[in-house]
């Protein structure tokens, strides 16, 4: 199947800056994956100043609908672009010899998150917006259309509210949508009370929210926070106006999940070693399950027990990267669905609305991660005719178009 058409340049450069979206034409989509309607063959979608104007048959594109640059999905499939909703993509430095190391069966700890703060601290605004605009490139490389970043690697207010200023530039750069999340609550800083760097935490909110964050998450788990401190954290971020999520029982079972379902988190994150009580107050509570295999892979976390029992329990469930330098270096959500399939038992099309439709749910968006008129006009075109192939086929480059709000990116 051809790559695509010289009209993709010409899409990407069809821009209303002002409105924030372009015109686009895609046709002749094999097999189309909406969310909002079943699976349509044969089809098309129009986008006008980056929303979704029409969808239907090919067949019965309106005339005067058509009147825009075109994109010839040459019978390949189309899906929602995907909402990587748990990113720490803001960082400078590598860990690449902890990596390593883990390979030849060292275990992850937590406190290797201070190697990347003195990194990302010591970098400068230039090269630390390069970095993080080439990262955030390359997601939409992998299809990332909407993307969550989280600060927390700067662990002090002022370079907390530089990595949201630096988040939110590089998402411009990169062509993305971005929610941005504030995270100074990763580690305890080297040679801080815990107690009074929770009050640093919590009086920085306000700051936080005027500079444009709209959530505050907290890692609560061994080596960071206790639940009680996440508590504390959490509600006043809640009176702050701010959205709540939780890095929730990764490394051992804190009740970091029964907090998430008691203060209405939109979403608890890793779950690696939740249980049943844990599984069924998620789901009881509505609370996003964001699962994180490209992590669970790094850290070894090779069992499927957690998985299982978010599915049984009724959790809604997501997918994200959980792109860092210490346990998931990767920008790929390609790479996460195949790893949540084949390591963790979960079946293509509930991974596939998982990293889309599921995504947008944690955070609490029904305008992305799926496509219906008035959404926003942000699809893959997948370089393959059939949606199940981008986990059934381990290839290196699965997909063929991202478009971002009627901006198309080969």
């Amino acid at each position: 199947m051809p790559r695509g058409d010289a009209n993709w340049a010409e899409a990407a450069g069809d821009v209303d800056r002002e409105r924030g979206g372009g015109d686009l034409v895609v046709r002749r989509i094999g097999r189309l994956t909406t969310w909002t309607e079943p699976l349509r063959t044969n089809a098309a979608v129009v986008i006008r100043a980056g929303r979704v104007a029409w969808i239907g048959r090919d067949v019965d594109l309106p005339a005067g609908l058509g009147e825009a640059p075109e994109l010839d999905a040459a019978g390949a499939a189309v899906l929602p672009g995907f909402v990587d909703c748990h990113t720490h993509a803001v960082w400078a430095g590598e860990r690449r010899e902890e990596l390593v190391a883990r390979i030849a069966g060292r275990p992850y700890a937590a406190g290797g998150i201070r190697t990347t703060v003195d990194a990302t601290v010591a970098a400068g605004d230039d090269a630390l917006l390069a970095a993080t605009t080439a990262r955030l490139v390359a997601m939409r490389r992998c299809g990332t259309t909407t993307v969550e970043i989280k600060t927390g690697y700067a662990l002090s207010t002022p370079g907390e509210l530089r990595l949201l200023r630096i988040a939110a530039a590089a998402a411009a750069a990169a062509g993305l949508r971005v929610e941005l999340t504030y995270l100074a609550a990763h580690v305890v800083p080297p040679d801080r009370d815990a107690e009074e760097y929770v009050d640093e935490v919590v009086a920085a909110l306000p700051q936080v929210a005027a500079a444009g964050a709209r959530w505050c998450d907290v890692f609560c788990d061994r080596g960071a926070f206790t639940v009680a401190q996440a508590r504390r954290i959490l509600a006043a971020a809640g009176d702050s106006g701010l959205g709540l999520r939780l890095h929730a029982e990764q490394l051992e079972r804190t009740g970091a999940a029964a907090l998430a379902a008691e203060i209405g988190c939109a979403s608890a994150d890793h779950l690696e070693q939740i249980d049943e009580p844990g599984a069924r107050a998620l789901a009881e509570a509505g609370v996003t399950a964001v699962l994180v295999p490209i992590a669970g892979l790094q850290t070894g976390v090779f069992g499927r027990r957690h998985a299982d029992l978010l599915r049984e329990a009724g959790c809604p469930l997501a997918l994200a990267t959980d792109c860092n330098p210490g346990s998931a270096w990767s920008e790929s959500m390609p790479l996460a669905i195949r790893l949540a399939c084949w390591l963790w038992g979960i079946p293509v099309e509930v991974a596939l609305r998982a990293a889309t439709h599921g995504g947008a749910r944690a955070l609490r968006r029904d305008d992305v991660g799926r496509l219906a008129v008035g959404g926003w006009g942000d699809l893959i075109v997948l370089d393959t005719d059939h949606e199940d192939d981008l986990a059934a086929h381990l290839s290196a480059d699965p997909i063929r178009v991202t478009v971002v709000g009627g901006v198309a990116y080969p």
